[in-house]
């Protein structure tokens, strides 16, 4: 069964100081994940790629400059994770979205997943990342982690996609919800509070959007808190953790955190 993580930014960055990253944290997540098979690993960008965009604009002007240091900032957290990886036993190669991924309006119009495939095919995990691409409507954009994560799990067929943040799940009012599902998305987005730090790719809100998609073709997906040491790895094992976007029918309703 395939299985995509999503790592996010808050985790594996400090999003309030430019390009520090946590490397206890990338250290830690990178030996729960060592002998997890069928994996493809997603990260974001944090205070690698935020702060860089909005420094130069992006998305809504196009600069080639700003296109290059964004890219160059994530391209450095990127070899952080695959590093740590490598250091944990994990057999771990990166891939990055500006040579792969071409936007239409800011959503993903064409990615080549071949390489992915022949990755996952000799036992290899294919590290992604947020990052800057090509629009062909825009001349340019920012393709987040969750946004790859949902196109990589339609296109690829995921069995299990799991959301890793800094927080205990989809929270409203201090408390965890246990299940949110395309019907309830409406009634909850509001409640929603921003994204600490700068981000660019919409927060826990972006998030959610990416994740109810797939659950509306049947794909579930579980947001859960990655800070929390050995969650990752119980995670991956299928353990029951966070919040659930599903699109069954599921006995809704908010969990203490």
């Amino acid at each position: 069964m395939l299985k995509i993580l999503k790592l996010g930014g808050s985790i594996i960055t400090d999003k309030s100081r430019l390009a520090t990253a946590r490397l206890d944290q990338i250290s830690r997540i990178a030996h729960e994940i060592a002998g997890s098979e069928d994996l493809v690993v997603v990260h974001g960008a944090g205070s690698f790629g935020h702060i860089h965009a909005r420094q130069f604009g992006l998305p809504e002007s196009f600069s080639v400059e700003g296109l290059l240091r964004t890219h160059l900032s994530v391209s450095d957290l990127n070899r952080t994770v695959v590093e740590a990886l490598h250091d944990a036993g994990v057999d771990a190669l990166p891939v990055h979205p500006l040579s792969s991924v071409v936007l239409r309006d800011g959503r993903i119009h064409l990615m080549s997943t071949e390489v992915i495939r022949e990755m996952l095919r000799r036992s290899v995990v294919p590290v992604l990342h947020g990052d800057v691409a090509m629009d062909v409507s825009r001349g340019a954009g920012i393709v987040s982690g969750d946004q790859l994560v949902s196109y990589l799990a339609r296109t690829l067929g995921a069995g299990m996609v799991a959301m890793g943040t800094d927080v205990d799940g989809v929270m409203i009012d201090g408390r965890v919800l246990s299940c949110v599902t395309p019907e309830s998305i409406h009634s909850i987005e509001s409640h929603l509070l921003p994204a600490k730090g700068i981000d660019v790719t919409g927060g826990m809100r972006g998030k959610l959007r990416e994740l109810v998609e797939l659950a509306e073709i049947g794909i579930d997906s579980r947001i859960f808190n990655a800070g929390v040491a050995g969650n990752v790895r119980r995670a991956l094992s299928g353990e029951i953790l966070g919040t659930l976007i599903t699109g069954r029918e599921h006995g809704d309703g908010p969990q203490e955190a």
